[in-house]
């Protein structure tokens, strides 16, 4: 399975003024990446990406002056894939073979990014579709659910996650319908404990579907405020928004000592900044505060599909657009409306 000398993808060449998506253009001829140059490299074809905020976000970030530091460009946006391996090194012998349907994340933004027909990843971005998983829910893997399994699993262990002692832990998960959100709500409760989470009216009957014990209305009431009521009852925080802007640094008042604070989205780079280095007295946090940033696991990688494999988790899908609507499947990423993942269906297999 040779790649073409010439394949379909969009491509972004400057983020400046207003970021990758205005600047975001489908090119129905451009250059493939190169074949595999080391045993550990493997050309894929993309079927099915997921779109995360980091892709834009991260190159976007990263420009100084007007030039991407992430990647070289002109660059196609695009992190999570599932597709069919191309081609592999002359000298690679081992797992993978040319034709294997595939999943994975690439590592970070890259040239050939996966809203282009070919991307080039290695070793420990990928591995085997198992029997059960579909193409789709693959592609959600890479960046949503690894994240939210690692926005827990360090912190809330099987073993004393039901109830030890007779007390049940409690998660708060601020924003629980999102691409993330909707799946650390499922692993919190496969974990064995009580969960609430912020969204809107909208979306209350999707969070509760997937297990959620108790929903806080951001749009019927103060969140901070519903939480102080409590008291300091909560094991673990995510946040996944940012706001209110002092969730963080009011967070004593429903975190328990010595518990942490997980920062997953934030809006803004320099909120999550302030609120690392702003000590207690210029009105900072008085919890662990734990930004979070992706680790490429490969363990993590295969965990998480198994958990899809045996049910015990399920994707949330938004919407699934085809290649042509790229542009607007990154609109309707942007407009924090979606719940649950939003797909693209990048090739036909």
């Amino acid at each position: 399975m040779a790649a073409p000398a010439e394949m379909k993808a969009y491509l972004y060449s400057t983020t400046v003024p207003n970021g990758v998506l205005p600047n975001l253009a489908y090119n129905p001829a451009a250059r493939t990446p190169r074949p595999p140059s080391s045993p550990s490299q493997f050309l894929i074809r993309v079927l099915s990406t997921s779109l995360n905020p980091a892709d834009c976000k991260v190159p976007e970030q990263s420009t100084v002056f007007g030039r991407v530091l992430a990647c070289s460009t002109p660059a196609s946006p695009g992190l999570d894939f599932a597709g069919r391996i191309a081609a592999t090194h002359p000298n690679y012998n081992r797992e993978f073979k040319e034709g294997q349907l595939v999943f994975g994340c690439l590592a970070r933004p890259r040239t050939f990014g996966t809203t282009g027909e070919y991307v080039l990843c290695y070793e420990n971005d990928l591995a085997i579709l198992p029997e059960g998983v579909s193409i789709d829910d693959a592609a959600c893997v890479g960046v949503s659910i690894r994240t939210a399994w690692q926005s827990l699993k360090y912190y809330i262990r099987p073993s004393s996650s039901a109830t030890a002692g007779g007390e049940q832990k409690k998660v708060f998960i601020n924003g629980g319908s999102g691409g993330c959100g909707v799946f650390a709500i499922q692993f919190a409760k496969m974990l064995g404990c009580h969960v609430t989470v912020t969204c809107s009216s909208r979306n209350e009957k999707l969070v509760r579907e997937l297990g959620a014990d108790e929903v806080i209305d951001y749009t019927a009431m103060d969140v901070l405020e519903a939480l102080k009521t409590k008291g300091q009852v909560f094991d673990h925080v995510i946040d996944h928004i940012g706001t209110p802007d002092d969730l963080y640094s009011q967070c004593h008042h429903f975190l328990k000592t010595g518990r942490a604070y997980v920062q997953v989205g934030a809006g803004s780079i320099m909120k999550v900044v302030w609120r690392t280095i702003t000590p207690r007295f210029l009105g900072g946090g008085r919890r662990w505060f734990v930004p979070l940033m992706l680790e490429n696991s490969k363990e993590d990688l295969l965990t998480v599909v198994g958990f899809l494999k045996e049910k015990k988790i399920k994707v949330v899908v938004d919407e699934v657009f085809e290649f042509e609507d790229v542009v607007k499947a990154y609109e309707k990423l942007h407009s924090g409306r979606a719940r649950g993942k939003i797909i693209v269906h990048v090739a036909k297999d």
